[in-house]
């Protein structure tokens, strides 16, 4: 039962044991049997990810520049900040340098980190590392070969406009859009 102002300590879960149900390329699922604050038993489905950066390239315009991807959960086209995972004993600062080049043929003088965000803290472990990328360079792209994107260009502003309305729904995106607004004074 919850608390009003209780200290940490009275919310630790304490683990029994652990299982292994899933070892993929992109994440790992295990099912934990905890004890609950109270002494109660429960379980816990747990995803284990190694995390992602997240990169908003923004030029000297205040033009931001977005990809369009099929997302394969929601069998449709989301408008995102180019991200990619985080390989194993990789930078989040390496990822997003890659992940700005490779989505949208861009490289940055300047990739200024804007903190962090937890996806989904109920379930899993995945953080993900948020930019803002500045000073850009057309270079030219080339994704990953099963990756297929679109990139946009628009202005910071609408970028805002389109999160407010909720048009952009993907929320690595919408937290960097807003910091990046909130940086430029928007």
């Amino acid at each position: 039962m919850g608390q009003i102002n209780c200290s940490d300590d009275m919310l630790y879960e304490k683990k029994i044991s652990e299982k292994d149900i899933f070892d993929g390329r992109v994440f790992k699922v295990k099912v934990r049997q905890i004890e609950t604050p109270e002494g109660k038993p429960s379980t816990r489905e747990l995803v284990f990810h190694n995390g992602g950066a997240c990169v908003l390239p923004v030029d000297d315009e205040q033009n931001v520049y977005l990809v369009k991807q099929f997302r394969s959960p929601f069998e449709r086209v989301l408008l995102e900040a180019p991200a990619g995972k985080i390989d194993p004993g990789e930078e989040p600062l390496t990822t997003a340098t890659r992940e700005i080049t490779e989505e949208t043929g861009l490289t940055a003088a300047e990739i200024e980190p804007i903190g962090t965000m937890i996806a989904t803290p109920g379930y899993c472990s995945e953080i993900i590392y948020l930019y803002i990328a500045t000073g850009l360079t057309y270079v030219g792209g080339e994704p990953d070969p099963s990756e297929y994107l679109s990139t946009v260009k628009m202005p910071l502003a609408e970028a805002l406009e389109l999160a407010d309305k909720g048009e952009i729904e993907d929320g690595k995106t919408l937290i960097a859009i807003y910091r990046a607004a909130r940086r430029f004074g928007l």
